[in-house]
């Protein structure tokens, strides 16, 4: 691994977004704090893509980290945001350590499938669960940082600051392992099994790590949201949830870890725009969004720079 020029980008975008932060007016931080938390997420999917699967249950992480970080306040009583995002990390790298040692056996459609019976699975517990508020969630306040409050005013940049740090974060250490051996290992999986097993490489192994560092991901995603938007229900590990995920990662295409920041940085701004000035349509706007990139760019959105650099 080496620290490339990607590695440098990383931390020259990280330093301007931090710097502008404050300069930002609400509804540009607003945006740019759920495109983080919904970056951080698709991260994750990229890295499954490039190993050959699709999975149709992240919303299971995503949820898990947010009620993770939610819980850690309501019943630890601790409100640290620092803390409730390590406890989604945590949490999901746990599950997913037990859950993909039976997924990283499957492939295609039943990997995508079975993936999503679990992330129903806990929907369907949660909406149970009266003592985590049922089908309504709960609220959370994450109001310190260190030992120092963070609300009124400053609250809103203080965020937007944890989310720059983490998902650039996250992206940066994402692209040092995708430059490691086992990290170039993902496309030779999805290209050929057989061959990465006669070079005396584990697949299976290899494809189990790839799930855990994917859903970790996802959890550091949803405990972001859940201290950014100060709400959790179900509903986060609801399929649709799962499939805007999917939706993202096709958006954005998986040339880079840049790739799945400024797709959701696209599909955010597309769709807080189409609800504004169409909200009984903008569902439809979105797909128009995707069979245009499907039609013209099927290798997402980040394929455009490809092609430049190709040109």
């Amino acid at each position: 691994m080496k620290f490339d020029r990607t590695c440098i980008a990383i931390v020259g975008l990280a330093v301007v977004l931090l710097i502008a932060g404050p300069l930002l007016p609400a509804w540009a931080v607003s945006l740019a704090n759920v495109s983080l938390c919904l970056g951080t997420v698709v991260l994750g999917m990229m890295l499954l893509m490039r190993t050959g699967l699709v999975s149709f249950g992240h919303g299971l992480y995503y949820c898990l980290g947010a009620y993770a970080a939610g819980t850690l306040e309501n019943l630890v009583k601790v409100s640290d945001i620092a803390l409730m995002v390590l406890a989604g990390a945590a949490v999901t790298a746990v599950v997913s350590g037990l859950l993909g040692l039976l997924l990283s056996r499957y492939r295609e459609i039943f990997f995508a499938m079975l993936s999503l019976a679990f992330s129903m699975i806990l929907y369907g517990l949660l909406v149970k669960s009266a003592a985590l508020g049922s089908t309504d969630g709960f609220n959370i306040s994450a109001k310190t940082l260190a030992g120092f409050a963070v609300d009124g005013d400053s609250r809103r940049v203080v965020l937007y600051s944890i989310a720059v740090i983490v998902t650039l974060g996250s992206a940066l250490l994402l692209h040092l392992y995708l430059s490691s051996h086992r990290g170039r290992l993902a496309g030779a999986i999805r290209d050929n099994e057989l061959r990465v097993e006669y070079m005396g490489a584990s697949v299976r192994a290899t494809i189990h790590v790839n799930y855990v560092i994917s859903a970790v991901l996802a959890g550091i995603g949803g405990a972001l949201m859940a201290v950014n938007i100060g709400h959790i229900d179900p509903e986060m590990a609801y399929w649709p949830q799962s499939g805007e995920f999917v939706f993202v990662a096709i958006l954005s295409g998986t040339g880079s870890v840049f790739a799945p920041l400024a797709g959701a940085l696209v599909f955010e701004t597309i769709r807080s725009f189409a609800y504004e000035y169409s909200p009984n349509t903008w569902q439809m706007v979105l797909g128009i969004t995707m069979l245009l990139v499907i039609l013209f760019l099927p290798g997402g959105l980040w394929s455009i720079f490809k092609r430049r650099k190709a040109g």
